[in-house]
């Protein structure tokens, strides 16, 4: 093989794809690279977490090994299959779909081109995802700009890897939430295989070219009353698929992988070697000979940085797999495979043997700057799931996940995406009730509230949230909106100040202080702040509407026109706002 093409599909269960079994799948394009490849039927994340979950991928190694032991967790520089295939010549692109995956986590060393930009929101604010479609638009883009595959006998033009990330079918699932959630998680899986089969396509004549799909980590629907993923290490999050297509055909291996094996196995299979790594080659068993018997390792410690509870780590070991926690859990996974018998009581010397084994990858404690990331990263990774920050100190104090498990199942609810309106705050309440120093459940119902108009009940919320020591700029904006909106610019100036001192560089919080200096009747100013939110992202609607009225208020009626035919080319064709805009141009013209 010459060329390598990587396709991870976030949030994937190997039990939704056709080739694993799954009758009402929707994912032909799976199913031939599986039908030209190999399928492992039992391949497991090191983490059920987006970032880990890559970063073990790509480096071959596990979490302790490469640093990235949540999102957010920048991983250490060791080498990755980008460095070290870049440095033998290959041209490199990598094209991510979340802010997990973003350059400033450390996974973008070794790409020529790394695409992690996502865009803003409708409220102005960095988006934290963006659809396939946009991802594989820009791979394919890239792929063309390769020297195109030379016929024979002209010696092969240079060789490449590309990885491309898509974000479907993490949560939310679709659109319409009346439906059943499962029909919505397979359209959107359906999505991502729609997207994979225009790569193959791009691909085109390039023949010598591998390419392995891999599910990044599960999802849950309520097994072991769980839902979504990152807290619990069962098999549910951990299972995925993984498929090599390029080397052998329709072939199927049945013995137990971790994605760690990825990394050397590519580079076997494009002449090279990687060292010190904790996975193996898996050729051999491309032609059928049986893969070494050895543990597998796997680990959250998203428990431990998002709520202060204690982390898991999990070992699997013939038919056993062991999951280290303050309560310890046993499996016999070849007679219990949905891992619903706990036997540690039971075999109580095999618990302590593997409890050990664990221990030798990781403790249950993290360096003490291994889990720093700055605020405005911390807000964009609460958009897609949840982070408190709340680290108790004492080991002792940390209680065993399961122990929380209602709490966090309902946590995942609210972070999914999949309630809104009326059934959202009330969720919201009920964790407050039982979590009042959750200071990230306080943020979130605070702006349920502001949204609904509601100030007088979002303002307690927003400083319940700051007094718990949530780094958000969002509490400080919201706070701003709410002061402002009973007339207290000075509070409303502070607020802004304390959003800005966390996020400095904020066109949102930039474009906010220039509002609040209009309404203090700095004009001048107050168009320089707009100015400048603008320039760094020129997407801010209601940034350009208020630069017209401060123009028009300082008399320069040319550039309020200016600024308000801009805003109307933006704005759509309906947008409620265009009446308004209409207004104020009439008025300067």
């Amino acid at each position: 093989m010459r060329n390598l093409v990587l396709i991870t599909i976030d949030t994937l269960r190997a039990d939704h794809v056709g080739a694993y079994g799954y009758t009402r799948a929707h994912t032909p394009a799976l199913d031939g690279l599986a039908r030209s490849g190999v399928i492992f039927e039992r391949a497991y994340a090191a983490a059920p977490i987006t970032l880990p979950s890559h970063a073990t991928i790509l480096t071959g190694r596990y979490p302790p090994g490469h640093g990235a032991r949540d999102n957010g967790v920048a991983m250490l520089p060791v080498p990755t299959l980008a460095t070290e295939l870049q440095t033998r010549g290959f041209k490199t692109g990598a094209f991510v779909a979340a802010f997990p995956l973003d350059h400033q986590f450390g996974l973008s060393r070794g790409f020529d081109a790394y695409s992690d930009r996502l865009g803003r929101d409708a409220a102005g604010r960095p988006a934290n995802e963006r659809p396939a479609t946009q991802v594989v638009d820009e791979a394919i883009a890239w792929i063309r700009s390769l020297p195109a595959p030379p016929a024979p006998p002209a010696p092969p033009a240079g060789r490449f890897f590309l990885w491309v990330h898509l974000f479907e079918p993490h949560a939310p699932y679709g659109t319409d939430a009346s439906r059943p959630v499962l029909e919505r998680y397979d359209e959107e899986i359906a999505a991502a295989d729609r997207a994979v089969a225009r790569i193959v396509q791009a691909l085109g004549t390039r023949t010598d070219t591998l390419t392995v799909v891999a599910g990044d980590h599960g999802e849950a629907f309520g097994e072991h009353g769980e839902y979504a993923h990152s807290i619990f290490v069962y098999d549910t999050t951990l299972r995925v698929p993984l498929i090599v297509s390029g080397t052998a055909a329709n072939r199927a291996v049945p013995d137990r992988v971790t994605l760690a094996d990825v990394a050397p196995t590519v580079m076997r299979l494009l002449g090279f070697s990687m060292a010190d790594v904790d996975g193996i080659d898996l050729s051999p068993a491309f032609d059928g000979r049986v893969l070494p018997a050895r543990e597998l390792y796997a680990e959250s410690f998203a428990p431990l940085v998002e709520f202060g509870w204690a982390p898991l780590r999990a070992i699997r070991s013939g038919p056993w797999k062991f999951i280290a926690a303050p309560k310890p859990e046993l499996f016999d996974i070849e007679k219990d495979a949905g891992e619903r018998t706990n036997v540690a009581a039971a075999e109580v010397t095999l618990s302590r043997s593997l409890a050990d084994r664990a221990n030798r990858y990781s403790n249950d404690t993290l360096p003490s700057a291994g889990h720093q990331a700055d605020p405005q990263a911390l807000d964009r990774l609460r958009a897609l799931g949840y982070s408190s920050g709340a680290n108790p100190q004492s080991a002792l104090e940390r209680p065993d996940p399961k122990d929380r498990r209602d709490l966090a199942a309902r946590i995942a609810q609210v972070t999914s995406g999949e309630l809104q309106g009326d059934a959202l705050t009330s969720a919201l309440e009920a964790i407050v009730r039982d979590d009042p120093r959750n200071g990230q459940a306080r943020l979130r119902l605070g702006h349920a509230r502001l949204q609904a108009g509601d100030c007088t009940r979002a303002e307690p919320e927003l400083r319940a949230a700051a007094a718990a020591g949530l780094p958000s700029a969002d509490i400080h904006l919201g706070l701003a909106t709410c002061l402002g909106r009973r007339g207290d610019l000075s509070g409303a100036e502070r607020a802004l100040e304390a959003a800005r001192r966390l996020e400095p560089d904020n066109p949102v919080i930039t474009a906010n202080v220039g509002i609040l200096q209009a309404a203090k009747g700095d004009l001048s100013t107050a168009i320089e702040s707009l100015k400048k939110a603008l320039e760094a992202d020129p997407t801010l609607d209601e940034a350009r509407f208020n630069l017209a009225v401060a123009y028009a208020k300082t008399g320069r009626r040319s550039d309020a026109a200016g600024a308000a035919r801009a805003l109307l080319m933006r704005l759509p064709t309906n947008a409620p706002q265009r009446r308004e805009v209409e207004r104020l141009l009439r008025s300067v013209q």
